[in-house]
């Protein structure tokens, strides 16, 4: 789990201050519901509570990182808190991430995982 931006990210879901939005890639609508209740929550906690935009994004090798972004112009962005924020996010769902990272691995990249 990374906060980069890499190309081609596969989005799985993002919430927005801006546009108090919240999105959920359809393509992961195989997920159980509790699961992406805790998406939803996660993110939208996230953005009310720090501002900007957080999407929560797979990339090419299936690894899953949150990526951070604000307006030049939003000087309420709590950048400082934002970090700390992902830090603490990607401790306490340590296994979730996990979790979401395997069912990408084997659902969409079908990749043969041996546990």
């Amino acid at each position: 789990m990374s906060d980069n931006n890499p190309g081609n990210a596969v989005v799985l879901c993002a919430s927005s201050a801006y546009e108090e939005k919240y999105y959920f890639n359809q393509e992961f609508a195989g997920l159980p519901e509790p699961v992406k209740e805790e998406l939803k929550v996660l993110c939208v906690l996230y953005t009310a509570e720090i501002g900007g935009i957080l999407t929560l994004q797979f990339e090419e090798d299936g690894r899953l990182f949150l990526n951070v972004t604000s307006s030049e112009d939003d000087f309420l962005f709590d950048e400082i808190g934002s970090v700390l924020k992902i830090k603490q996010i990607q401790s306490e769902k340590r296994e979730l991430l996990e979790a979401l990272e395997l069912y990408y691995r084997v659902k969409f990249l079908k990749q043969d995982i041996n546990l």
